[in-house]
């Protein structure tokens, strides 16, 4: 593990001083398919708060009356994240996120061309108006603002600049840059994020979805440009293809760059609560929290493992409150299979075990592995 903090130390200054917003209640809730009942979302902040995120985004509560009062109650729940929720540059959104005791409103408009003329039908200048004016009345309220830019990473760069100094101007606590689609890759998310650091020292937050598969490099790469609020969801569920996931996230800040913040003991249990809950399975191989994560079948590796498990794992896995697993097939050594079986409590001779093995390697080529009982089988067909 000391390899990695050596050979990052370069940006662990820095983002020492990040914070992490989880948006799994509200942009995670807008997976196709996917809605949380008041419990689950109870338990799911509660859970976040148990890992210790500096931010939970609660919901969008002009979304209906449920909504919003499932939002209030959640900010009331005393937990030690502060709690953020989604408004839309209107009155009335702010209204109803000011009536939840919420610590945070993140204020959302869409700033790029294609969302000014098909969404909104409006100029650069009056959307710089609408939003400024929604800043205003929220302050009015005592609100904590995130100033956002949706679809910023296709939004001209002169006009995002000024979007975001007109925000300064009005109290902006904070701005945000969406990456709403995807589109962006982590050398032009830190190029912009170093840009808007030069015409303000307004904290930044980094917003991005996965379509292109580079939501959590873009995030780090934003975060090591200097942004400090990071965006996330749990495994990643969110619309189309996703958010930065946070186990990866969380797991990524402490291996590569000592951030330790965060208790990611629990990143596995919050993992199987938000499949569960949501319904969105787990692809086995997904890092950090995937079955296979931690699974090894190669005799070369699985020896290698029971030597050092670094020689093939970047971290173990009871750091993120998983467990190690050796799978039988047919890539399984002798090392592995005789740990396995002394694992289960049987003593079995070098000739047995090469039979064993012969056998295992033979079943797996039609069935792909060997499940315990299959094996508990084979020893017994040998004593």
């Amino acid at each position: 593990m000391e390899f990695y903090k050596n050979f990052f130390s370069d940006y662990k200054d820095g983002l020492s001083k990040i914070e992490v917003c989880d948006v799994t209640l509200r942009d995670g809730e807008q997976t196709p398919g996917v809605s949380f009942t008041r419990e689950e979302k109870i338990d799911i902040a509660r859970k976040l708060d148990e890992v210790g995120v500096d931010v939970i985004e609660a919901g969008f509560p002009i979304v209906s009356k449920e909504e919003a009062k499932i939002v209030r109650e959640i900010a009331n729940l005393g937990l030690c994240a502060k709690t953020c929720a989604l408004s839309r540059a209107t009155k009335c959104d702010i209204d109803c996120v000011a009536s939840c005791d919420i610590n945070i409103v993140a204020i959302v408009f869409g700033t790029s061309d294609i969302h000014l003329k098909y969404k909104y039908k409006a100029t650069r200048q009056e959307a710089i108006e609408k939003a400024t004016s929604a800043l205003d009345y929220a302050k009015e309220y005592g609100l904590t603002v995130r100033f956002a830019a949706e679809d910023a990473t296709r939004t001209d760069l002169d006009f995002l600049k000024e979007y975001f100094l007109a925000g300064e101007k009005h109290g902006a606590d904070m701005f945000s840059i969406a990456d709403t689609v995807g589109i962006l890759s982590p050398d032009a998310m830190r190029f912009l994020v170093e840009e808007i650091k030069k015409v303000s020292d307004v904290p930044i937050c980094i917003h991005c979805h996965d379509d292109l598969g580079m939501a959590l490099a873009n995030t780090l790469s934003g975060a090591q440009a200097g942004a400090k609020q990071l965006h996330a969801t749990v495994n990643g569920i969110g619309e189309r293809a996703g958010n930065t996931p946070l186990e990866e996230l969380l797991t990524a800040l402490y291996v590569q760059y000592g951030v330790n913040s965060y208790d990611l003991t629990l990143i596995h249990e919050l993992s199987e609560m938000v499949k569960n809950y949501s319904g969105i399975d787990i692809s086995k191989n997904k890092a950090v929290v995937g079955r296979h994560a931690f699974a090894h079948e190669s005799g070369i590796h699985v020896a290698a493992v029971l030597e050092e498990p670094m020689t093939y794992e970047p971290f173990s896995p009871e750091l993120v409150g998983s467990e190690r697993e050796f799978v039988l097939g047919k890539h399984t050594g002798k090392k592995g299979l005789r740990y396995m079986l002394e694992k289960e409590g049987h003593d079995i001779g070098d000739m047995e075990l090469d039979s064993i093995l012969e056998n295992i390697k033979n079943k797996a080529s039609v069935n792909k592995f060997i499940s315990q009982k299959e094996l508990k089988s084979l020893v017994f067909e040998k004593i």
